[in-house]
């Protein structure tokens, strides 16, 4: 099994109603910013450990688990909100910056949080690192019938447990479903991410089976349409430099659909101090497909 370089510390910290799970590796120094690691939809913060292992310095970093996700309780809810993950980082970051700007890198997920946060609190952020967070499909007003009636249903069926998370008999189940979504994770590390993506539960026989750590109430869409318009606001508003790194895969043709890279580029016009960059023989999962590539340009970055 994969044996991580650097060993991680894990805290729960006060997040608005609930108590977020951070996992950290380092020590806080005043000579430099928190680095701060956002993961992505179904995924966890220790998903980062490969990139952290890569890295040549050892700095203070921290990555959450966001809510409903890992070990951080989602609460009584049946869907989760993009303003609601805004908030949490704002929260989150007064707990481990202060008013110290950090540096922000956010993956898929992550990566359109880390967007939207740094044109709305542009002051807190120094550097920010976008890894194939590509932001969402155009949506239109006319489209707003038929997808608050989606949302609707799909509540239903959550409740009907029609949406459940699938299960697994062992942890090395899991590590072979990771192996087959992406099959460039080598078994060493599927093996190791197993042991955090998912854990063992106690099933109503008395029998145990290990189940995702994520709430199946993310699968439920979210109500309101995508607005382009919005989202370029928010990118305008961004001041600092911005590192947008993809996939040499086009893991955006696989699953938006109408929605091109071509279209995700021009966005990043918006964004008034940006560059690209490309991780060659890398899927959408680039940290775990090349971290030594990930973190150098990270760092580089960075720098």
């Amino acid at each position: 099994m994969y044996v991580p370089r650097r060993l991680s510390l894990s805290e729960h910290v006060p997040v608005r109603t609930l108590r977020y799970h951070l996992r950290s590796w380092g020590t806080p120094s005043a000579a430099r910013p928190p680095l701060v690691l956002l993961h992505g939809w179904m995924d966890v913060s220790a998903s980062w450990q490969f990139v952290v292992d890569a890295m040549a310095d050892d700095r203070f970093i921290v990555a959450p688990d966001w809510r409903g996700f890992g070990q951080t309780d989602g609460g009584p809810v049946d869907n989760y909100w993009l303003p609601d993950y805004l908030a949490d980082l704002d929260w989150l970051l007064d707990h481990v910056a202060g008013d110290t700007p950090v540096d922000l890198v956010g993956h898929s997920m992550g990566g359109n949080i880390a967007m939207q946060y740094a044109g709305v609190r542009p002051q807190r952020i120094r550097r920010l690192v976008n890894l194939e967070g590509f932001g969402m499909p155009e949506r239109h007003p006319e489209e707003a019938p038929a997808r608050y009636g989606q949302w609707i249903d799909q509540l239903k069926r959550l409740h009907r447990g029609e949406l459940a998370l699938q299960g697994y008999a062992d942890v090395g189940g899991v590590a072979r479903r990771l192996m087959k979504t992406n099959p460039r994770l080598t078994q060493d590390k599927a093996e190791w991410l197993a042991g955090h993506w998912a854990a063992q539960r106690t099933q109503a026989d008395g029998s145990t089976q290990w189940g995702i750590q994520g709430d199946a109430s993310h699968k439920v869409i979210n109500a309101n349409i995508y607005r382009l318009d919005e989202a370029l606001a928010l990118y305008a508003a961004i001041a600092a430099p911005v590192l947008a790194v993809e996939a040499s895969d086009d893991s955006l043709a696989r699953w938006a659909g109408r929605y091109t890279l071509e279209d995700y580029r021009e966005r990043l016009k918006s964004v008034r101090d940006v560059r690209t960059a490309v991780v060659q023989d890398a899927g959408h999962m680039l940290h775990h497909d090349q971290p030594e590539t990930v973190a150098r340009q990270i760092e580089d970055f960075l720098r």
